[in-house]
């Protein structure tokens, strides 16, 4: 069977975006293994995605948690779901239930309920961290994040893996390599194992300063169609 158009399309776009990766790594002295590429799958519908795991995805992100309900349940765990959008206390019983990992823990109250909420599962979950002190953004200020992983770490179902961040709109990547480099600075001072950061603009940028995951959307699937409502791309990934 010949494959569709936008299969090939993101089968293509997926193998340039690994390349690229590969050659971030080897700018880094780092092994691409050690990278986690997350296709942000968010506005896509179950189709789309279906053939993005098809096309060899290793990770599937979604923003927000009604969204992803339908494709999560359709599509089961192929592979692993991570929610990488903010999370709102009250939907935080779905979110344990879908997702495998959490990267927008923010607060301790948000905390608690994910444990609450987990039952017999463990969540792997990272704290975000607002490295632009902007208002409009989630997460805890650089000073705040070793208290909340001391508080996060002692609760039952959770386990925190790392922190992400998402930096301030930049006209370029390379404005963004400060931030990056902030990010894994705190990483390594908690002794925390993943930095979840970089998107389809900039995600070389991050790997070069010590990115685990990127997560990326439009390089993969194309242009999203506008959606009208919530947060703006930038907010999120892309």
């Amino acid at each position: 069977m010949l494959e569709s158009p936008v299969m090939l399309d993101i089968r293509a776009n997926l193998g340039r975006v690994q390349e690229a990766i590969a050659r971030a790594c080897a700018r880094a002295g780092r092994s691409p293994d050690h990278v986690l590429l997350i296709a942000v799958s968010k506005t896509m519908t179950v189709e789309r995605v279906r053939q993005a795991i098809e096309a060899g995805v290793a990770a599937l992100g979604e923003n927000r948690v009604q969204e992803a309900k339908e494709k999560i349940e359709r599509l089961g765990h192929p592979v692993p779901w991570h929610l990488i959008g903010s999370l709102q206390t009250n939907k935080a019983r779905d979110a344990a239930r879908l997702f495998d990992w959490i990267h927008s823990v923010d607060r301790i109250e948000l905390a608690r309920e994910l444990s609450h909420r987990a039952g017999d599962r463990v969540l792997n979950v990272l704290l975000q961290v607002n490295l632009g002190d902007e208002p409009q953004k989630g997460g805890v200020a650089p000073s705040e994040v070793k208290a909340l992983s001391e508080a996060v770490v002692g609760l039952p179902g959770l386990r925190v893996r790392g922190l992400m961040a998402i930096p301030p709109v930049a006209e370029n990547a390379e404005q963004t390599r400060p931030h990056f480099r902030r990010l894994r600075e705190l990483r390594d001072e908690l002794g925390l194992e993943h930095c979840s950061m970089g998107m389809s603009a900039d995600y070389e940028v991050a790997i070069e300063e010590g990115a685990t995951m990127v997560r990326v959307g439009t390089a993969i699937f194309g242009p999203r169609a506008p959606q009208g409502r919530g947060h703006g791309e930038r907010s999120t990934a892309r």
